[in-house]
Formats: structure tokens, sequence, C-alpha cells
């Protein structure tokens, strides 16, 4: 169904506002796909805070024209999907879980701190720990450190016992 001027200024406005709080933005390849498998995609998207559609590639470079994702407006050929987060490595994530999982999505590009990266980059991205995993591991060592401190201390505790006996 084509979109008359005003709807694709809506679709124009809405991206360019998605991309105005993004820190990564990653296109793909996807044709192909089955609806069921592009649904299912979405949902992890959604739960990763993950804007992923499909939108037409004029409306996108025109979204991008003047921001700091300029750059990819030309990779931006195909049937592609488009992944924006926030977060630096969510969408890179996402969209490289999708590609492993189907063999017809193919990485094209992505940016992310004003680089552009081609798949193995966006790949190699995809592939660093998120804030999230990372807090977790910080908390994690953090609470084996008073666990090793108190066994220290029992057992300076206990030497000092023995030497006094």
């Amino acid at each position: 169904m084509s979109l008359n001027l005003d709807s694709k200024k809506v679709v124009v406005a809405q991206v360019s506002e998605t991309l105005g709080s993004a820190q990564t933005v990653v296109v793909a390849e996807y044709a192909g796909v089955t609806v069921e498998s592009l649904t299912a995609i979405r949902r992890e998207a959604r739960k990763a805070n993950v804007y992923l559609h499909v939108i037409k590639n004029t409306l996108a470079r025109k979204a991008v024209e003047g921001t700091k994702f300029a750059p990819l407006a030309e990779k931006m050929t195909g049937q592609l999907i488009y992944g924006v987060s926030e977060d630096p490595v969510a969408a890179a994530k996402i969209i490289n879980e999708f590609a492993k999982a189907n063999d017809k999505v193919k990485i094209v590009a992505g940016m992310y701190n004003e680089k552009l990266l081609d798949t193995a980059g966006v790949k190699q991205l995809a592939s660093i720990p998120s804030r999230d995993e990372l807090l977790a591991q910080v908390m994690g060592v953090m609470q084996q450190i008073p666990a090793s401190f108190v066994r220290l201390v029992a057992a300076i505790k206990d030497k000092k016992e023995q030497e006094a006996a």
C-alpha cells in the first residue's frame, strides 16, 4: 500500500525523532524471511528497547539526512530492516542473533559512535556485553569480595588463636 505525502512526512518525522536519541543503527537484508520469524524478532527487539522496523529506503534516507547517521544512506538499498537503539550494543545484538538464526538475513551495515560499520564491525559490536550484563558481572564480583574478606579474617583469627594456645 502506497503512502500519501502526509503519511510519508509522519514516518520520516517519527524515524528522525527515534534517531535523535539513538546511539546505534544496524541495517540488514531480510528477503525471503517468513512473517513468523519477523514477528519473533520484533518481539525480542521490543524486550530489548530496540526500534526494529521495515521502512521504505527513500524515507529512511530522508530521516537520516542531517543526523550523525547520514553516512548510512549510501548503504540503504534492497529489502532492509532497520534496528535502532539507545543502548550501544542492543540493536547489533538483536540483528546479529536474527542473522544467526536465519540464513536469509544478511547484515549490511551499521553505525555506532559516528563510525560506519561493515558486517564484521556490527558482529564485533554485538559481541560486546551489554550494560546490564556488565553490571551483573560487577555485582557478582562485588558479592564475592566480602565473602573472601570474611574467610581471610576468620583464617587470621584462627591462626592467632592457635599461636596463643
